[in-house]
């Protein structure tokens, strides 16, 4: 049994690590769970797994974020137009980014502050997608190029 705390979250696998996605209900987050999955089956991506949909479970250890299926919702995702359906998915993996759909502070060129979230005392990148914005070229751009310039 897992006592870590649940988070309203996505989380999806991509390579090495995951992509945790919140935001405010109906904000896109199972979509973009999606929209993952969907680039690495087109090879946009060499690999993505889902994690979890809806809630998952967070917990720092040594140092990094980790991100576990709520037992009751593992394997499955909400397919707007079609309902829950299942999917293969990971049992753990180390969150690298945090995408937070649906956010008012989200700029064309963030502030280096806005750029960072702290999660169970984890400091993570963190990607602001405002309202009405597809995250996917954001998310994607995140993980095939290297570091920002600074």
């Amino acid at each position: 049994m897992n006592h870590a705390p649940s988070i309203h979250a996505s989380a999806v696998l991509v390579s090495a690590r995951a992509v945790l996605i919140q935001g405010p209900s109906g904000s896109g987050k199972s979509r973009l769970a999606l929209a993952l999955l969907h680039a690495a089956q087109q090879g946009v991506l060499p690999l993505a797994r889902l994690v979890g949909d809806d809630r998952v479970h967070v917990e720092a250890a040594h140092g990094r974020l980790l991100v576990r299926p709520v037992e009751a919702l593992a394997g499955l995702i909400e397919v707007r137009g079609l309902g829950i359906r299942r999917v293969p998915h990971e049992q753990l993996a180390q969150v690298e980014v945090l995408v937070e759909l649906g956010q008012e502070d989200a700029e064309r060129l963030p502030a280096q502050a806005r750029t960072k979230a702290v999660l169970e005392g984890i400091t993570l990148p963190r990607l602001a997608v405002a309202a009405g914005t597809d995250p996917l070229p954001l998310v994607l751009a995140y993980l095939q190029t290297p570091d920002a310039l600074p």
